[in-house]
């Protein structure tokens, strides 16, 4: 349970950051499957924000 959250935290604040900044950073999941375990990252990424999102997903944060 706690790993899925954690996983869909990364995942999703990944994603928003590459919607913010498409020029700065791509994220796909390896193969486009919903239900993949790889994602391929390319670029910047906003550690702060990133850490931010996961703090508040093991606090029980939205």
């Amino acid at each position: 349970m706690l790993e899925e959250k954690l996983k869909e935290a990364i995942v999703g604040e990944l994603q928003r950051q590459a919607a913010d900044r498409p020029q700065a950073l791509k994220v796909q999941r390896v193969g486009d499957a919903e239900g993949s375990e790889e994602l391929t990252v390319n670029g910047k990424i906003d550690l702060g924000a990133l850490v931010m999102v996961i703090a508040g997903s093991v606090a029980g944060g939205p």
